[in-house]
């Protein structure tokens, strides 16, 4: 059976998003900090921090976003399920007006729907009138464990720069490495999603860019020599 590339939608968005926040949140946090800063230790510390902080708040930022979600979807099938049961004629005929929409005939469309209405009424309602389906219903856990697993993963390597790269250069370091970290991931998340690689890649280059200038700025301005 062939694999269609919406089916990743799910844990790839949080994925990708949760990598692509983690790199650019810590990175450009440890800008900021070098910029303000002599010392290694309080740029290292700040990007852990960073990191851990990011991680969870990712983790939680999702889960409380997709299970608002979830509720809401649930809340209609419920309602859904009620109108089934109190109206099944007119849910039936809603049906096949929306299969008609679609380009059946009158007659094919009403047998399609009281046939799909007779196996699993409310499944053949959730997917055709509400668009819920196993492919896209939202997942919280799922996309909390993706999303926050994958800010720790993208956050490591701009922390991993920080440990090695020359103080005196760790500004240029982070961001050299963090827009190479992000133009990889761009790339994997443009093959993984079927797009296209340059539009991915020229789109996270460009807003990680802005995001680190605007520290490294913020850094300079205040020009305060944390020990």
């Amino acid at each position: 059976m062939e694999e269609h590339y919406v089916t990743r939608s799910g844990w790839l968005r949080a994925s990708i998003l949760g990598a692509n926040d983690g790199i650019l949140s810590t990175a450009s946090l440890i800008i900021g900090v070098a910029a303000a800063s002599e010392f290694r230790e309080p740029i290292v510390l700040a990007g852990l921090a960073g990191l851990v902080a990011g991680a969870f708040s990712m983790a939680a930022g999702e889960y409380v976003s997709v299970s608002s979600q979830s509720d809401i979807e649930q809340a209609d099938l419920v309602r859904e399920q009620k109108e089934l049961t109190e109206t099944p004629e007119e849910e039936l005929l809603e049906l096949a007006k929306i299969y008609e929409d679609r380009g059946l005939d009158k007659a094919l469309a009403l047998e399609v729907a009281r046939q799909l209405s007779q196996g699993n009424a409310l499944e053949a309602h959730a997917r055709d009138e509400l668009g819920i389906n196993d492919i896209m219903q939202a997942k919280p856990l799922q996309a909390a464990f993706s999303s926050g697993a994958a800010f720790v993963f993208g956050g490591i390597l701009p922390l991993a720069t920080a440990l090695f790269a020359p103080l005196s250069q760790m500004i240029y370091f982070q961001y050299v490495f963090a827009i190479l970290f992000l133009v990889i991931l761009g790339t994997i998340a443009a093959k993984a999603g079927g797009s296209s690689v340059l539009k991915a890649v020229r789109r996270i280059t460009f807003w990680g860019t802005v995001a680190m200038l605007a520290t490294a700025y913020i850094g300079y301005l205040f020009g305060i020599n944390v020990s």
